[in-house]
């Protein structure tokens, strides 16, 4: 495949995107940042990567200034690396989400779960155990959305066969949303 063909491609998938689930993943990140609650992202692989790099740009990249009192508070639970290796070690690979949301999480945060598939071990545990305490559950998934779709109170799909270019595009959605996050937030302050 040629890269015009690639970016025919991305271009064309892009455009199936269901802008109402975009827009109501912007409107629960709002309401979180409203009543301050936590947003913890959790992936594996390729989507751990967009975790990480999606609570940086909540946490940092929607802030308006340095001395900017209310902020979104976002952390991803791919980061620890010690904590993850030990709770792998000592408990399986897949309780290395819920375990850590055990830790840190309370009814009413928001846990934001990426997966190509869907059908990760380790995030369709976490989903179950934030749904059993009434966090607000969201999944972003590529192929048929797979368990994690069914499982969320909230969905953003990709109706994409593709990993590599699943993972693209949630980054490039990811960035979207934060894009009209800093509007929003800079519009909401005092």
């Amino acid at each position: 495949m040629k890269f015009t063909e690639y970016c025919f491609y991305l271009n064309e998938t892009l455009t199936k995107i269901d802008q109402q689930e975009i827009n109501k993943f912007i409107e629960l990140i709002v309401k979180a940042y409203e009543e301050e609650r936590m947003i913890f992202i959790i992936g594996n692989g390729g989507s751990a990567a967009n975790a990480s790099h999606f609570a940086q740009d909540l946490a940092k990249g929607t802030r308006n200034h340095l001395d900017q009192i209310k902020r979104i508070k976002a952390l991803s639970l791919t980061d620890s690396i010690p904590f993850i290796t030990a709770l792998g070690n000592d408990d399986g690979y897949a309780y290395i989400f819920e375990q850590q949301l055990r830790t840190y999480a309370k009814p009413n945060d928001v846990l934001i779960a990426i997966s190509g598939s869907g059908n990760s071990p380790n995030i369709i545990k976490a989903i179950e155990w934030a749904n059993s305490i009434g966090i607000t559950t969201i999944g972003i998934s590529g192929f048929n959305g797979g368990k994690l779709k069914e499982l969320v109170k909230y969905s953003l799909h990709i109706p994409l066969d593709d990993m590599c270019t699943s993972e693209s595009i949630h980054s490039i959605v990811l960035h979207y949303v934060v894009i009209e996050l800093q509007k929003k937030i800079k519009n909401m302050e005092p």
